[in-house]
């Protein structure tokens, strides 16, 4: 008997399954590192951009039309003003966007996708919205970077703020 009589024709060789096994844990591992600076933000500014709130207490954040904004539909309902902690926020990680209340009554939004490799930002402390992947920091009044190595701004997000409710415009 040869040893091609041992494998079986119906699946693949078990050198065709470590390998194709070995490429999918690369192509994963790549795809959470990759990125550059440019990929997450390429159009964002924030000249012009900031809040105000009007005679009801509402507040809206303007959009700079980057690519890093929340996935989540206009309209949908995010929270209601007293969930954010003023001088602080709070980040929805299913729609991929941090609110934060900078001085009280004016909300903000921003992408909570960094602007540095594209990993999440998961915490607000002191002033700063934090991403844990490679310490970047960004400020709660407009997303400007406080410290990097990211380099860009986190994108602002349009919210609207209507009697108690905060809600993507």
């Amino acid at each position: 008997m040869t040893s091609a009589s041992f494998q079986s024709s119906s699946g693949p060789a078990r050198r065709t399954v470590v390998a194709a096994a070995g490429a999918a844990g690369l192509s994963v591992a790549l795809t959470a590192c990759g990125g550059s600076d440019d990929d997450a933000s390429s159009s964002s500014s924030s000249a012009g951009t900031s809040g105000s709130t009007g005679s009801t207490g509402s507040t809206e954040a303007a959009s700079t039309g980057g690519t890093g904004g929340g996935d989540a539909a206009a309209g949908a309902a995010l929270a209601k003003t007293a969930d954010i902690p003023e001088g602080g926020g709070k980040v929805f990680d299913s729609e991929k966007v941090v609110v934060t209340q900078p001085t009280a009554g004016t909300y903000k939004a921003f992408s909570a996708v960094c602007t540095h490799q594209g990993c999440a930002v998961k915490s607000i402390a002191d002033g700063v919205i934090n991403c844990p992947c490679h310490n970047s920091n960004f400020s709660i009044t407009d997303g400007s970077v406080k410290s990097g190595p990211a380099q860009k701004p986190l994108p602002e997000v349009k919210i609207a703020v209507s009697g108690d409710s905060i809600t993507l415009a």
